[in-house]
């Protein structure tokens, strides 16, 4: 899809979860995010990769009803990110880059804090938080301190609660940082399952092992969106760029992490700082 064909006017389309057009930020004179305009689909994984600075998060606080944008449209579970963003909060999962648990609060104490926020109470809220200590392997261990969690539980843990009202779209900003990859795998594991089973998820990584995982990737730098494809169809494309044979760019696609740093710096490199 070209990142221009996303049109303000019909981005409240209910069968597009998140639908985006010339979405921009500023502070002051610094534009942190530049007129990004995307779609992402139901039941698909969909990635946002770009260095520090790139706009990936003031991005993700927008469409979450965290921020404000000052310019452009944009629309999350047919809601308004201008008009609606209190009931944007209430139909969307969101994990932070610093999982959003009370260390001094125990599982089961973090888990039913979550519910109560998001009015899962009754049966539902009993079935949500089995299912909850089982997907983080906490089952016997409901009663310890979080704060005292390995890191990869602790990850599972913030994963359950940011679902526990069962959300159509899950937000997702590096999620997996400082994690091991043991975890990382299991964690998106967890991810497939979601999307499998209609959820909508959107992530921002800076490993290129979890883009890969992504159904389309969204590359990001200063603020602007440079690319948006496959995996597969964004290497392919650095291929033909190459100065290589077309036997050579047969035999073996550039890497994830070359089109990433290929594409960066063409457009000038990285913000720095």
């Amino acid at each position: 899809m070209s990142v221009q064909t996303v049109e303000a006017g019909v981005g409240e389309r209910a069968d597009v979860p998140v639908r985006v057009a010339e979405l921009t930020r500023r502070f002051g004179d610094f534009v942190a995010v530049d007129r990004v305009t995307f779609e992402v689909q139901r039941g698909e994984i969909f990635g946002f990769l770009g260095p520090n600075g790139a706009g990936k998060t003031t991005t993700i606080k927008m469409l979450t009803g965290l921020l404000e944008p000052t310019g452009g449209r944009g629309w999350v579970a047919s809601l308004d990110v201008r008009s609606q963003r209190p009931a944007i909060r209430r139909r969307i999962g969101y994990m932070s880059q610093k999982f959003s648990l009370y260390p001094d609060l125990t599982v089961d104490e973090n888990i039913e804090l979550f519910a109560g926020l998001y009015g899962v109470t009754g049966g539902r809220y009993r079935e949500r938080r089995s299912w909850i200590l089982e997907m983080a392997d906490l089952v016997d261990q409901a009663d310890r301190v979080t704060g005292a969690l390995p890191l990869g539980f602790k990850q599972r843990l913030a994963l359950g609660t940011a679902v526990i009202h069962e959300p159509p779209i899950l937000f997702l900003d590096e999620p997996t940082s400082g994690v091991d990859p043991m975890a990382r795998r299991r964690f998106w594991d967890l991810i497939d399952d979601l999307a499998a089973h209609g959820r909508t998820i959107f992530v921002s990584t800076h490993y290129m092992e979890e883009a890969e995982y992504c159904h389309r990737l969204a590359l990001m730098n200063r603020g602007k969106l440079i690319a948006l494809d496959t995996p597969r169809a964004l290497r392919e494309a650095e291929s033909q760029r190459s100065d290589a044979t077309a036997r050579d760019r047969a035999a073996e696609l550039p890497s994830l992490e070359d089109v990433f740093v290929q594409r960066v710096a063409r457009e000038g490199g990285a913000r720095v700082g």
